[in-house]
């Protein structure tokens, strides 16, 4: 019964989320249209539950012009692309608030795998392997507070494939308070070039 209940709580506590943060939104519309040109939404195209493709939803971090689909880490200079704006909303994570609408429309949930970019060929298949694309992907989820951009795609695959074990509501809800945690003091944050080249980190680049 746990998937549907967590269905239903998903919808409910993001759609009450988010309208106690249309403030928010707006403020950090206003912020990202006035310090760039460019949209405030990014969009990227990631891998859902049952290997079906969506439109993730970011606020825009980076310039236009930014190479698209391709992990931070991975860019020689990340500095010049990212926005002043944008060094502030991923390192706390505010950037990511745009899913809340991904959540109620069904692409996601609040907790589970973090969804992979299409051309994450490896991950995705390693996650096939271990059943964990039958998930809906998550806002948050263990592998992300059990390290986040540090993890190598194994030991990812690994959280991930324990947490679709555990799945439960007090599970989550100690997800929930280790992301909280995470997010205040920054940990297992890395962007450019710093990064092990084994790390796949869910941020690409591309105004995102």
């Amino acid at each position: 019964m746990y998937p549907a209940i967590k269905r239903m709580l998903d919808v409910v506590c993001c759609l009450v989320v988010f309208i106690i943060l249309i403030p928010v939104f707006l403020i950090i519309a206003a912020v990202i249209k006035t310090g760039s040109a460019g949209p405030v939404f990014f969009k990227q195209k990631r891998v859902g539950r049952a290997n079906s493709g969506f439109n993730i939803l970011k606020f825009r971090t980076m310039r236009t012009g930014a190479p698209s689909d391709t992990p931070t880490h991975l860019l020689t200079d990340p500095d010049r692309y990212i926005t002043a704006a944008g060094r502030f909303l991923r390192r706390t994570s505010l950037d990511e608030l745009p899913q809340l609408i991904n959540i109620i429309k069904g692409d996601m949930s609040v907790v589970g795998p973090r969804p992979a970019l299409w051309n994450q060929y490896d991950l995705i298949a390693a996650r096939d392997r271990a059943g964990i694309n039958r998930l809906y992907p998550g806002l948050t989820g263990l592998a992300q507070v059990s390290g986040r951009d540090e993890l190598p795609i194994p030991a990812k695959v690994r959280y991930d494939a324990e947490y679709a074990e555990r799945m439960s509501f007090m599970f989550d809800f100690k997800i929930l308070i280790l992301t909280a945690k995470g997010v205040l003091l920054s940990e297992g944050v890395r962007e450019g070039s710093g990064a092990a080249p084994d790390d796949r980190p869910d941020r690409a680049a591309g105004p995102s």
